[in-house]
């Protein structure tokens, strides 16, 4: 097979992904098919808006599985991410029993399955069928609770004292996500397959918006792409990501303008920049000069 040719197995990937609205390149698809046959957890780092938490999204779709979501934060505890008893529920059962109530048994009971509260990571252990687990945004999670990840990565079990260790029933295909906010360990690193998305190629970028929104034309779609990638070779302090170029193209749409010139550009550049400073810069001369190019391009 030529290097330029892509295997079966990876073509399947990009068709598969294609099918549910994910526009994936040769890279994305070999670092998926890698995460799926070797069961290794993926590492996908990139700016913030390129499509990162969109993959895992994909994967889940196209796989027919259950999608499992942790929005780390900083402060997040093991109690919101793994589990924690249902209080409520065991002090009403306490009060039930009453005073005659066996001490022992009702200790027992309501330290069992039925009073446990599953969150994110112990739902993704406990599925009879493998899930897809988004651990998002991980480097805004503490590094204590990132030393926890380690333990869970490398054996996908966790140990509740009252209840005893529980294992993986079936590996799940484990996502995480960062927006580099956070330096992570090496430790992390090495028990993960690594990908790093940047923006995507004008063309690529014009079929992500194609495919989400095949409303809007390809003339409208290649001025949107046109301006969204002349600001990220900009000094922006918060660079437009995929997401802001599918605004900005539904916001023209909105508008019904015919062509972009920089007034239209200036009444519509709220979907795509979201910064301040950045706005205050983007006078209507400064987006005249930048949509130039594309009109000297069409001449």
């Amino acid at each position: 097979m030529e290097d330029g040719a892509l295997r079966p197995d990876i073509a399947r990937i990009v068709e598969g992904l294609e099918s549910v609205g994910y526009v994936a390149d040769r890279t994305i698809a070999t670092a998926v098919h890698l995460a799926l046959v070797m069961e290794k957890p993926l590492l996908v780092e990139g700016a913030a808006g390129v499509g990162k938490t969109e993959i895992a999204k994909a994967v889940a779709s196209w796989l027919g599985t259950e999608l499992i979501r942790l929005q780390c934060y900083e402060g997040l505890d093991l109690p919101t991410a793994v589990y924690e008893w249902n209080y409520q529920k065991q002090l009403l059962h306490i009060r039930l029993q009453g005073r005659d109530g066996d001490a022992d048994a009702v200790q027992r009971t309501i330290f069992g399955p039925g009073f446990l509260l599953e969150r994110p990571l112990l739902r993704a252990i406990r599925c009879e069928e493998r899930p897809v687990l988004l651990i998002d945004e991980v480097d805004r999670a503490d590094e204590e609770f990132e030393a926890f990840l380690l333990e869970l990565l490398s054996d996908f079990q966790v140990s509740i004292p009252e209840l005893g260790t529980i294992a993986a029933r079936t590996r799940p295909v484990v996502l995480l996500t960062s927006n580099g906010t956070r330096e992570l360990s090496d430790a992390l690193r090495r028990r993960c397959l690594y990908l790093w998305i940047d923006y995507p190629e004008p063309e690529r970028e014009v079929a992500i918006l194609r495919r989400r929104r095949p409303e809007i034309g390809r003339t409208r779609a290649h001025e949107a792409v046109g301006l969204a990638q002349r600001l990220r070779r900009e000094r922006l302090a918060k660079p437009p990501g995929v997401a802001e170029t599918l605004d900005f193209a539904a916001a023209l749409e909105a508008l019904g303008a015919d062509g972009l010139g920089p007034e239209t550009a200036r009444d519509a550049i709220g979907a795509l920049v979201k910064d301040p400073n950045d706005l205050a810069g983007l006078t209507v001369e400064r987006l005249e000069a930048l949509l130039a190019p594309s009109r000297d391009a069409e001449r």
